[in-house]
């Protein structure tokens, strides 16, 4: 496959690529599904110490792999065979080696850690062996997503479904059930995931194979300018990365670290479940976040301008679609977490709060991923400082007196501050923005679409729960429809390609 791409990227190339990645990121979805199974199996503290642990292992994988997943995107497309073959080896080569080593200290003092997590009594005799098995995570992690970042450097969305999808999200809750009732109803839910690991790291080579000469992957020479370049764009994209799994792995931590025994476990499960449930909105922010990482980059190496209309493509998409998402999970809220083990529903306020970050996130549209593939070293650092701080601070001042509540709220100002950042760095730097008369119709359009599904709750809420929840749930594809037609011009409809065709929406 040829290293560089000749061709300008159309707004065509955008919708295609995110409608593929966001099918592979419909894994969330599964994954969300899943957790009410997990709580009432393992129950809401024994789920809290594996959030802590799974959050701790996202911790360290980003912080391990320099960003290197990101920078990928930025390089590969821009590079010859030899040296985008070369680029992958060295970051798997720099990433993997440091997670192996880091997984082998973490289990080797795995009873100094346990003595600073809080859990419930019955689970405190196996926290160390929990701590020292679930290291081996870290090492996996890192492999699968360096891995599949090179795939996507080739521009191939795609082929992370299955592996996202089945044999991540599917094969798991399959495992955790299986050793659930095969007896291990404290450790199973952490050896499942560990073995879903295991397995997708094993497919994962197989999709190198793929896209990339596994024996010249092995023998393409690595010169220093390369290894510079890659070590340069990716350190440089470090702290926004860091940054945004900051904001979403270390609160429970932190609420586990702060609340003694079983409270600090429980705390962090229900963070856990409203984190989980707000990602759903996440999905089309983050399927346009991996593919204009890629597009950018390579776009802005012939003609900057022309990132313009694709950045606004993809922020009209956000607002008509997001915006009504998030409107569902936030009026079935309650409804939802009813679904977990009991206690879960204390996490309703913390749910609603995420949601709407979520939200403000994704409306104003993929700024971030194309200020740091356009170049512009400095400013992810900025961006992160700025979210970090937010966070921080009022965590500070809100977490000892609201709890999870506080955390929540910090949280959501610290990851819109950093979306809202970047949008403003690249209106001064690039004058790009995508707020013209077209990105008000989007927006005007999801709104009317999240004050359609709040005034059908209200209507029909004498009719009870469950009731209500099933005709939200069933006017809220042909609402999306109305939102997609009457939001999207017929050049933004045509560009998504046979779903809009399929669909009647040109």
């Amino acid at each position: 496959m040829p290293g560089g791409q000749d061709t300008d990227i159309e707004r065509r190339d955008v919708a295609q690529g995110a409608g593929m990645a966001a099918l592979a990121r419909l894994g969330a979805v599964i994954e969300v599904v899943a957790q009410p199974i997990y709580t009432w199996l393992f129950g809401i503290a024994t789920y809290g110490i594996y959030i802590v642990l799974w959050s701790a292992v996202n911790m360290a994988e980003k912080i391990v792999d320099l960003s290197l997943t990101e920078a990928l995107q930025r390089v590969v497309p821009t590079q010859q065979e030899d040296a985008a073959h070369a680029a992958v080896r060295f970051a798997l080569t720099v990433t993997v080696i440091p997670a192996t080593l880091i997984a082998l200290a973490v289990s080797l003092n795995a009873e100094a850690i346990a003595g600073l997590l809080s859990v419930a009594p019955e689970d405190a005799p196996r926290l160390p062996f929990i701590i020292a098995l679930f290291a081996w995570a870290l090492p996996l992690w890192t492999f699968i997503e360096v891995a599949t970042a090179a795939a996507r450097a080739r521009r191939a969305f795609g082929p992370e479904i299955r592996l996202r999808i089945f044999w991540e999200q599917l094969v798991r809750l399959a495992l955790a059930v299986a050793l659930f009732f095969a007896g291990m109803t404290s450790i199973g839910l952490l050896v499942a995931h560990l073995l879903s690991l295991a397995l997708v790291a094993i497919l994962a080579v197989r999709l190198l194979g793929r896209y990339y000469d596994l024996r010249l992957l092995l023998t393409a020479p690595t010169t220093g300018a390369l290894r510079g370049n890659l070590l340069g764009s990716g350190v440089a994209l470090l702290p926004s990365a860091v940054t945004r799994r900051t904001l979403n792995d270390l609160p429970p931590v932190l609420l586990n670290v702060m609340l003694p025994g079983a409270q600090g476990a429980t705390a962090a499960g229900l963070f856990g479940i409203a984190r989980k449930v707000a990602s759903i909105p996440l999905i089309v922010r983050q399927a346009f976040l991996y593919v204009l990482a890629p597009l950018s980059s390579a776009q802005a190496a012939r003609d900057r301008k022309r990132i313009a209309p694709l950045y606004a493509f993809a922020s009209r998409i956000s607002a008509a679609l997001v915006i009504p998402i998030g409107g569902l999970l936030i009026l079935l809220g309650s409804d939802i977490l009813s679904l977990f083990a009991p206690g879960a529903g204390a996490a309703i306020m913390m749910l609603t709060i995420l949601v709407a970050a979520r939200m403000g996130e994704a409306v104003i549209g993929p700024a971030t991923p194309i200020v740091e593939m356009t170049g512009h070293r400095g400013w992810p650092l900025v961006n992160s400082l700025i979210g970090i701080g937010s966070w921080a601070l009022l965590a500070i001042l809100l977490t000892p007196s609201m709890g999870g509540e506080g955390m929540a709220i910090a949280v959501a100002v610290g990851a819109v501050a950093v979306a809202w950042a970047a949008v403003c760095e690249l209106w001064f730097a690039e004058r790009l923005h995508p707020f013209d008369g077209l990105f008000l119709r989007g927006l005007a359009a999801g709104l009317a679409g999240f004050a359609a599904l709040a005034a059908i709750g209200w209507a029909v809420e004498p009719l009870g729960a469950p009731i209500r929840a099933a005709i939200l749930i069933v006017t809220f594809l042909p609402l999306c429809w109305v939102t997609l037609r009457l939001g999207l011009d017929r050049e933004d409809r045509e560009a998504l390609g046979r779903p809009a065709r399929t669909a009647k929406l040109v």
